[in-house]
């Protein structure tokens, strides 16, 4: 998938922008972008403010590193039993 050429607070301020009353459609021609993706970043960064951003952007990391360390386990354990599975 594309990486966004705007960074979240970029589309942050953008999403300020029209609540406080400037129309989609300028602010899509302004930015150069199309206006299904001015509505996917609302549908997925309304109402969110710069700290609940910074927020989940940690438990993003957090979650990925959680997984990560399960997947090692996993991949121990199962090394485990398969090594005393086996007839010698």
């Amino acid at each position: 998938m594309k990486t966004s050429n705007f960074s979240e607070s970029q589309i942050i301020k953008a999403l300020k922008e029209n609540e406080q009353g400037r129309s989609v459609s300028e602010l899509s021609r302004e930015l150069g972008i199309d206006t299904s993706t001015f509505y996917y970043w609302r549908k997925k960064y309304g109402g969110m403010e710069q700290q609940e951003l910074k927020r989940l952007k940690e438990l993003e990391q957090e979650n990925n590193k959680l997984k990560q360390m399960y997947a090692d386990v996993s991949l121990d354990n199962k090394m485990l039993k398969d090594l005393l599975t086996k007839k010698f």
